[in-house]
């Protein structure tokens, strides 16, 4: 009864550290299954020595550092290059064709890697559809979106920066063709890395990405229970379009869904969206256009005339992308700022190098949209030639009559000045404390120094007075020692004698220990070996030195030493000699035998045993 009511004090306990987490850090955890999430928070509470969910939670509130680490426990991020190389085949032969199929030939492929993690699994899926229709029919038809809920993950993500380990099972023609060699890394490839957006979600709550052809999301669903579960799959089935196609994991299959998935190969886990209703209609509605008389067409095209003349008079530079993609806007700074032209509107966005350079612009839209809020990233650097400009850049969505997003707007504020003259404050000003400590502790040392001249004054004053009553007490001192070193030097002799008395026993006893045939080992109260001789080393093949103070229990050679608990335990608790136990164990050659092992209690050690081994004559041969 006690044992269930300390349960339920632990599991309200981690109920409450996660709505901590909820509420101080934005993460939601309560979807995720409460056996595996109890498991890897008590693995950090051990590391970090916190005893209750109450003390680690103390720690949480001190320490910002432990929120990462706690994130990178509980988020374990497994992934590579085209993982489980079976399941990937099958998509590539059998899946991929049934999705050209279903479009027109220069139709957008719109795919969802949910739980990308570092973005391993995202980079496959444009390794793959590049394999099956070409690099250059790829950059103008495929758009992969990545997401992760691990901010850290997804920097290493966008980085597409991976080591020469990582990419050890990627055949060598594929990694030639789609990685640069950047010093001890690999890059991605720079073009179809565009076509791939980056960007933090939360399958449990942010709303999922729209008019999938392809939604993977692999051994993640495994984590959540089954009410989370049933809203993530809720979410997936509105993603995808009629036809499209959900790759899970291993671990994970669609057991009560069969009437909104069917399933196309239940080994490799691939199911195929029925058609039917998505569940919310998140589609907007068409936009109504009225017809506008000539007068007012004119008075339309002034207005735009002066918008667009307001627009390119703003100081900052602006670029604004419209919903689909397209480059909406580039007023006059920004086409000064970035050597943009006219030509570029109407463009796709990820076709300029400002989309990515100096910072990745397509997730943080993608962001801002999905969020609907606007996003500031701070002091971004960028380089042109050998200068060197920081920019605060402001992502703004902008919500149509609807109240759906109709474009974003992209500002760049020039803080250049600002920062250096910044850095240039913070580097004079930590000058100027350095000095003033310095300058600080030197007048205190000066003060300590003064004080302790002083001082000596005074006690070498007083050291002379004390020296002359010092001379008189060596001189009775250096009589006591003489009488001291006479007694010593008798004492040096016993202990020489004694030493070689013990030597000698020494010298005796091992040579008895080595003379033993049989195999002879001493254990301690603690079950640790304190002597192992020859014959224990040659029955076994372990020196001596391998084993010394080592738990006898938890050595591995051929002895089951598990099957001799009971006697040595009964040798310590009787204080009497076993009978004589027969086990079968290996010798050091690999010859099974049969060992007689004797278990007999040692008195010189509080606690101890000593095993005698030795091999059973072979009955059979008679």
């Amino acid at each position: 009864m006690m044992g269930d009511l300390h349960d339920a004090e632990t599991d309200e306990e981690l109920e409450e550290l996660l709505g901590f987490l909820r509420d101080a850090r934005g993460f939601d955890f309560t979807g995720y299954k409460r056996s595996s999430l109890g498991r890897r928070i008590r693995k950090r509470m051990s590391d970090v020595d916190a005893a209750t969910y109450s003390d680690y939670r103390d720690r949480l509130e001190t320490s910002a550092d432990e929120f990462g680490a706690l994130f990178n426990t509980i988020l374990i991020n497994v992934t590579s290059l085209f993982r489980d190389p079976d399941a990937w085949t099958f998509l590539q032969r059998e899946i991929l064709p049934e999705i050209l199929a279903d479009k027109e030939p220069q139709e957008e492929i719109r795919v969802w890697s949910a739980g990308c993690s570092s973005g391993e699994e995202a980079y496959s899926l444009a390794i793959m559809f590049a394999e099956s229709l070409g690099v250059e029919e790829s950059l103008n038809r495929i758009k992969i979106y990545g997401t992760d809920v691990d901010e850290e993950a997804l920097r290493d993500a966008r980085s597409a920066l991976y080591s020469a380990k990582s990419l050890e099972a990627l055949p060598a023609e594929l990694r030639e063709k789609y990685f640069e060699q950047n010093g001890a890394q690999y890059s991605f490839r720079p073009d179809l890395r565009r076509r791939v957006i980056f960007g933090r979600h939360d399958v449990t709550r942010d709303a999922p990405i729209s008019r999938l052809d392809l939604l993977v999301c692999r051994n993640t669903l495994m984590y959540f229970n089954v009410e989370a579960q049933t809203q993530i799959v809720d979410r997936f089935h509105f993603a995808l379009r009629e036809s499209g196609h959900l790759f899970l994991g291993k671990a994970e299959m669609l057991l009560n869904d069969a009437d909104r998935f069917e399933v196309v190969s239940m080994r490799q886990r691939v199911f195929r969206r029925r058609p039917g209703e998505a569940g919310p209609p998140y589609q907007p509605a068409p936009l109504k256009i009225r017809a506008i008389a000539g007068a007012e067409q004119r008075t339309v095209a002034r207005n735009r005339q002066t918008r667009d003349l307001i627009l390119d008079a703003i100081p900052l530079p602006a670029v604004a992308v419209d919903a689909d993609g397209t480059v909406a806007l580039i007023n006059s700074s920004a086409r000064v700022q970035f050597a943009l032209t006219t030509n570029d509107l109407g463009r796709p966005f990820q076709d300029l190098e400002i989309s990515y350079r100096p910072v990745e612009l397509r997730s943080l839209i993608e962001q801002a949209t999905h969020e609907r809020r606007t996003l500031r990233v701070n002091r971004v650097e960028r380089r042109v030639g050998e200068d060197v400009q920081f920019f605060d850049i402001l992502i703004q969505p902008l919500t149509g009559p609807t109240g759906l997003a109709a474009a974003t707007i992209i500002t760049f504020t020039d803080v250049t000045v600002t920062t250096q003259l910044k850095s240039e404050i913070k580097r004079v000003r930590e000058e100027l404390e350095t000095a003033y400590e310095e300058l600080q502790s030197t007048n205190e040392e000066l003060e300590t120094t003064n004080e302790e001249l002083q001082s000596s004054i005074e006690e070498l004053e007083t050291t002379n007075e004390e020296l002359q009553s010092t001379n008189e007490e060596l001189e009775t001192t250096n009589e006591e020692l003489q009488s001291g070193n006479e007694e010593l030097e008798t004492m040096n002799e016993e202990m020489r004698i004694r030493s070689e008395e013990l030597d000698e026993a020494r010298a005796f006893l091992e040579g008895v220990m080595s003379s033993v045939a049989a195999g002879v080992v001493v254990l301690d109260g603690e079950k640790r070996v304190k002597s192992w001789n020859r014959g224990a080393a040659e029955l076994w093949g372990l020196r001596a030195d391998e084993v010394a103070d080592k738990v006898f229990f938890k050595l591995d050679f051929g002895l089951p030493t598990e099957e001799l608990r009971p006697a040595i335990q009964a040798c310590i608790d009787t204080g009497k000699r076993t009978d004589t136990a027969a086990v079968r164990a290996v010798s050091r050659i690999g010859r099974p035998i049969v060992c007689n092992v004797v278990c007999s209690p040692f008195d010189g050690h509080h606690g101890g045993v000593v095993l005698l081994m030795e091999e059973a004559p072979d009955r059979s041969a008679g």
